[in-house]
């Protein structure tokens, strides 16, 4: 061989060295998240599920790549974008809510499904069995909706001159049935008319409380639901507008100014399902995970929000509270 051409040789073979050594390489698995509401809303709750991915071995970036898609509260989207999501393809689905996870499944058999949800599973059809899952979903339930009579307890508690209170309910949410015949059974017990007041939109919410300053509503029940969540700044707000004591689902509503909250840490939730996740990620199997309940409860007290409504709060009811906020 001549020597120009052993050179010409030698180095279109190193060209292509290079290049198969990458097509050897494993591409970086992609995990799909479908949210119900956007990115930014739920960045709280999302920092926790990647905090138990990387705990669990799974760093973003590194280990996997994460493909976030949000209905931004149009919860009809969700069935499409989580077809378009799963066509990716990806390896597995995190689905923050269980209008998602429905949507999840409703779209894919096989690819594994991880879901994080207050609602009753085994009622909705995501689980028929929560040590053994069967098919392709597993995760956490936080006990959010079956809550509402234990929030309107303790808002008669903070408010107990309050006889006519206004319950709001997300219509889209499939637990809503559930949860206003629920608060109308408690309310009856504690001596409360509870006024369900159900909404979609935002324009709902902004009528909703102009209908209860026209009712002269006395308190306020702002039931578990992804989508009213997601809009907690402006239910604070308005609820501080018309000066209406309301209690929440989560410490994020009383952390920027609601009065009291009550109800499961969903952080804790959202960190669970990232451990679960990276599980699948390194060979675990739907079998492998039983469905998770969590069992940590938070009742957080704002008292600046209560002096600024002239309640006071009964020592007993502060020395029950987890947090208080001054």
């Amino acid at each position: 061989m001549r020597r120009r051409e052993f050179i010409t040789l030698l180095g279109s073979t190193a060209a292509v060295w290079p290049i198969a050594a990458r097509a050897q390489q494993p591409a970086t698995p992609a995990v799909g998240v479908l949210l119900h509401s956007s990115v930014d809303s739920l960045k709280d709750v999302l920092a926790a599920f990647r905090h138990g991915l990387s705990e669990a071995g799974s760093v973003e970036g590194r280990d996997v790549i994460l493909e976030y898609r949000s209905a931004d509260g149009q919860l009809g989207r969700l069935p499409k974008i989580a077809a378009e999501l799963i066509g990716r393809p990806v390896k597995v689905v995190f689905a923050g809510s269980a209008s998602a996870a429905l949507a999840a499944k409703a779209a894919s058999s096989t690819v594994p499904i991880v879901f994080a949800v207050g609602n009753d599973l085994v009622k909705l059809g995501l689980l028929s069995n929560f040590n053994r899952p069967e098919g392709n979903a597993t995760g956490v339930v936080f006990f959010s909706t079956q809550l509402e009579t234990k929030r309107l307890g303790l808002l008669h508690e903070l408010v107990p001159g309050a006889a006519d209170v206004a319950v709001l309910i997300n219509a889209d949410q499939p637990s809503a049935d559930d949860q206003a015949a629920e608060v109308i059974k408690a309310g009856g017990v504690l001596g409360i008319k509870a006024h369900i007041l159900k909404t979609s939109s935002e324009s709902d919410i902004d009528a909703a409380f102009g209908k209860m300053s026209q009712m002269r509503i006395g308190a306020l029940l702002v039931t578990a639901d992804n989508v009213l969540y997601s809009r907690r700044d402006r239910l604070v707000a308005l609820a501080a507008k018309y000066a209406i004591p309301a209690i929440y689902e989560s410490r994020y509503f009383t952390a920027i100014g609601g009065l009291a909250s009550y109800g499961t840490s969903v952080n804790d939730a959202f960190y669970q399902a990232g451990v679960y996740v990276s599980r699948l990620l390194k060979g675990a199997t739907i079998a492998d995970l039983p469905a998770i309940q969590t069992t940590k409860f938070e009742f957080v007290i704002n008292l600046k929000t209560a002096r600024a409504l002239n309640i006071d709060v009964p020592p007993t009811l502060s020395a029950r509270a987890d947090d208080i906020i001054e």
